[in-house]
C-alpha cells in the first residue's frame, strides 16, 4: 500500500498542475529536447515538475527515470546527476504525460504511467496508470494481481485471430508486418497511448498490443507490462525473448503484448528476423 499512494499522490499531484493549461495554446508550447529525445511541451514539464516535488516530499532516496528529465537522485532537495553510483531505496520509472499530443489536440485519452523497481524491467514490483481525463486506475503488485479501480481485471479468452482486436504500432519503419496483420484479425487501433492501451489488453477490451519500431521506451511500457502480466497475459519481445532490459532513458524496445492465448500465432505472424 505504500507504494501505491505513493503513486496516488504523483497523479494527483499532476492532476491539478496540468488543469489550468489543458485546452491552452501555451500547453503544446515545445521548450527544448528531453532526455529521451524528444521535444518536451510545456504540459510535459508542469507535469514532470509535479510528480518531483512529490518526490521529494517523500524523503527516501529515489532514483527516477523520466522522459523530460532523465536520470535524476530525488533526496529531499538534491538532485545528483551521479546515479549509477549512489545507493538508492527504489527507482521510479515515470512517464509524467503519456499521450501529449492527445491532451494538447483535445483528445480525451492520456496517461500517467508509474512503475517502481530496482535495476531492470524483470524486476519491477508495482505497476501503476491512470486515465487522467477519465480518472480510471489501473494498479498492479507482482504476485498479487492486477486491478482497475480497486476490482481485479484479466485478460480477454479469445483464441481465434479472425477475432482479435488489435493496438498496432509501425510507422516510420517502412514495415510490411502490419499490413500482414491487418489481412488476418478482425481491428486495428491505433489510439496514440501506449500505457493505457497495455491496460485494454490487460483488461480484455483489446486483445493484443504490437509495436514493431524499436522505440518504446522503458518509461512507456514498465507499469503496463507487469499489470498485463498480472492479469493473465504474456509480453516478449517481438521476437519472443523475454522482454527485459536496463531501467535507463537510453533502453528502447519492441514489443508484444497479448491475452496469451493468441501470442504464438501472433508471433509467427510478426516475428522480426533482424
Amino acid at each position: 500500500m505504500d507504494m501505491q499512494i505513493l503513486c496516488t499522490e504523483i497523479s494527483a499531484a499532476i492532476t491539478d498542475a496540468i488543469e489550468p493549461v489543458i485546452g491552452t495554446p501555451e500547453s503544446g508550447q515545445e521548450l527544448y529536447t528531453g532526455a529521451d529525445g524528444t521535444p518536451t511541451k510545456k504540459i510535459d514539464e508542469i507535469a514532470e515538475n509535479a510528480a518531483i516535488n512529490v518526490l521529494k516530499d517523500d524523503g527516501r532516496k529515489i532514483l527516477l527515470i523520466s522522459e523530460e528529465c532523465g536520470e535524476k537522485i530525488i533526496f529531499g532537495d538534491l538532485r545528483s546527476p551521479d546515479v549509477r553510483t549512489s545507493d538508492v531505496d527504489f527507482t521510479v520509472v515515470l512517464d509524467p504525460l503519456d499521450g501529449t499530443f492527445n491532451v494538447v489536440a483535445g483528445i480525451p485519452f492520456y496517461s500517467v504511467s508509474i512503475a517502481i523497481g530496482r535495476s531492470d524491467l524483470s524486476d519491477i514490483s508495482h505497476g501503476f496508470i491512470e486515465n487522467l481525463h477519465s480518472g480510471d486506475v489501473y494498479y498492479a503488485e507482482a504476485g498479487k494481481g492486477a486491478y482497475c479501480n480497486k476490482k481485479r481485471i484479466s485478460v480477454s479468452e479469445i483464441s481465434e485471430m479472425q477475432k482479435l482486436s488489435v493496438t498496432a504500432y509501425a510507422y516510420r519503419t517502412d514495415s510490411t508486418k502490419v499490413v500482414d496483420l491487418g489481412r488476418i484479425v478482425r481491428r486495428i487501433r491505433v489510439l496514440g497511448c501506449s500505457s493505457l492501451e497495455l491496460c485494454y489488453v490487460a483488461s480484455g477490451v483489446l486483445d493484443a498490443f504490437v509495436d514493431f519500431r524499436r522505440y518504446l521506451r522503458i518509461t512507456d511500457i514498465a507499469a503496463g507490462k507487469l499489470i498485463i502480466e498480472e492479469s493473465g497475459g504474456t509480453v516478449t519481445t517481438t521476437t519472443g525473448t523475454p522482454l527485459t532490459g536496463e531501467l535507463s532513458i537510453k533502453s528502447r524496445v519492441n514489443m508484444l503484448a497479448s491475452n496469451g492465448q493468441v501470442h504464438k500465432p501472433l508471433l509467427d505472424l510478426v516475428t522480426d528476423d533482424a
